[in-house]
């Protein structure tokens, strides 16, 4: 068993799980995010 980890934009989850799913990987587990790194020039809320 291997565990792969990655970030993926909202716009493209429906296609990422169809091609997961194309390739016979049914099991995962999908969590919303919210954030921002550190960036340079970028003043906090």
């Amino acid at each position: 068993m291997k565990k792969i980890e990655t970030i993926i934009r909202p716009q493209r989850l429906t296609e990422t799980i169809n091609g997961l799913k194309k390739i016979g990987i049914t099991g995962f587990t999908v969590s919303q995010v919210v954030g921002r790194g550190k960036q340079k020039d970028t003043q906090g809320v």
